[in-house]
């Protein structure tokens, strides 16, 4: 087992492990630890735990110091170097006629290295434009083709729902999404409906998924039929939420439509998952 400590570096950005070492660092504390990109300067967003060796990067570095004000300052000057360099880098994109979109510029903690992020249709040949950068900022450059959905997470936005875009306040990854989701939940089909603003599927059709897949292997399909407590039917409508199954009785019975609590049919062993 290893004593470890969560760290990120972007607002809703991936959680990275470090050990605190002989450091005593509580959560919401700024630190500054090792990464490949060099020293970065990160947010404490799980205190201290253990976990096994799998779940860890071995050999797990430690973390360099608790951040200090100094520290916090180099953070506020990298932020306005960065959009230096963006406005920079956008010009020299213009100049060199490249089909591109810059997103976003990044400097390092250490400024050893720029990052510029950008999205494209395709494979853009920017060894001309790489080599500008260099020459102006006078340190490592590295440019970084990134999709539609993690340019939606770093520009932020409202999305349909009205709310802040759930990829760029707390989503740490993406995970996949599929029509065959929207299908089950019984959403409409129209693009337009289940899209965000990135142009791809709403990750929200993820979060209810799992109740929606299990709730479907316990209720009856649409068109069955089962026995209920005032006699035969066939199920007509489907609350997966809520677990209710709406009945259509023969026309000779009294009622034709009734709803029932899947709990209540079950008990009553009129239909079985």
């Amino acid at each position: 087992m290893h004593d470890v400590i969560g760290v990120r570096f972007k607002k809703a950005g991936k959680i990275y492990y470090f050990s605190p070492g002989q450091l005593t660092i509580e959560k919401g504390e700024w630190v500054v630890v090792e990464t490949s990109r060099g020293l970065e300067f990160g947010k404490v967003v799980l205190e201290k735990k253990q976990v096994g060796k799998e779940d860890v990067v071995l050999p797990l570095k430690e973390v360099v110091r608790i951040a200090s004000e100094q520290d916090k300052l180099t953070i506020e000057e990298n932020k306005e170097l960065s959009n230096k360099a963006y406005e920079v880098c956008e010009a020299k994109i213009a100049e060199h006629n490249l089909d591109m979109k810059l997103v976003d510029a990044d400097y390092t903690f250490d400024r050893n290295k720029v990052l510029f992020y950008f999205t494209a249709e395709g494979r853009i040949d920017f060894r001309d434009l790489v080599k500008d950068l260099a020459s102006v900022f006078r340190t490592r450059i590295e440019l970084r083709q990134i999709g539609v959905r993690d340019e939606a997470k770093l520009l932020g936005g409202i999305g349909p729902c009205g709310r802040v875009l759930c990829c760029s306040t707390f989503l740490g990854d993406f995970e996949p999404v599929s029509i065959k989701m929207a299908k089950d939940q019984n959403l409409s089909l129209n693009p337009a409906k289940i899209s965000g603003l990135c142009g791809r599927l709403m990750c929200c059709l993820k979060y209810e998924n799992d109740h929606y897949e299990t709730a479907k292997k316990e209720l009856p399909d649409i068109g069955e039929h089962i026995t209920t407590p005032q006699g035969e039917g066939k199920v007509v409508g489907l609350n997966i939420l809520e677990r209710l199954v709406q009945v259509e009785l023969r026309e000779e019975q009294e009622h034709n439509v009734l709803e029932y609590s899947l709990d209540e049919l079950m008990d009553e062993g009129y239909i079985v998952s």
